[in-house]
């Protein structure tokens, strides 16, 4: 079983709800165990000018899919739970994105792994360094705590819910 990581982000709608649904979602599936969640965040989004600030969360997984047949699960997942617009910089319902799986350095037409922003997103990193901190990261050999420590990012990454809270809720 591999050891995945995996980011959520919504800024349309209900965003807690969506984030819900997909975690609930992906506890439903059989090959799919949760492991950690990271408390969700409030951040500023990143890239494009979007007007509607995410919610964002990272989840440690185990699976023993390959990084391919997680992806379409994923977007099977996001699809499910209300995911109607697919364009790059838009704003999203639901966003789930494979970060890192082991240590494994995978490129395909459709995904790298590990994903490529990681070291350039706040909304990534200090959910992650939440769950991961001594975690390495693949290719760059550093700690996500590094990472986070060195990032030039500086937008805005606010608890809204512990991890502690969200399980409660959640279940």
């Amino acid at each position: 079983m591999a050891g995945v990581f995996l980011s959520l982000g919504s800024n349309l709608g209900d965003r807690l709800a969506y984030i819900r649904s997909a975690i609930n979602e992906l506890e439903k599936e059989e090959k799919i165990k949760l492991l950690k969640f990271s408390s969700v965040y409030n951040t500023q989004p990143w890239g494009k000018k979007l007007k509607n600030d995410f919610l964002n969360c990272v989840l440690k997984i185990s699976t023993d899919l390959s990084p391919i047949i997680l992806l379409q699960k994923i977007k099977q997942i996001e699809k499910k739970v209300g995911r109607k617009n697919n364009r790059k910089w838009s704003n999203r319902e639901i966003d789930i994105d494979i970060l890192l799986y082991d240590n494994l350095i995978f490129l395909s037409k459709y995904l790298i792994i590990p994903h490529p922003e990681i070291p350039n997103r706040r909304f990534i990193l200090v959910p992650l360094s939440e769950i991961a901190k001594t975690f390495i990261h693949p290719t760059l050999q550093q700690s996500i705590s590094n990472l986070l420590k060195n990032t030039k990012d500086n937008l805005k990454c606010e608890i809204f819910m512990t991890s502690k809270d969200i399980m409660i809720v959640n279940k």
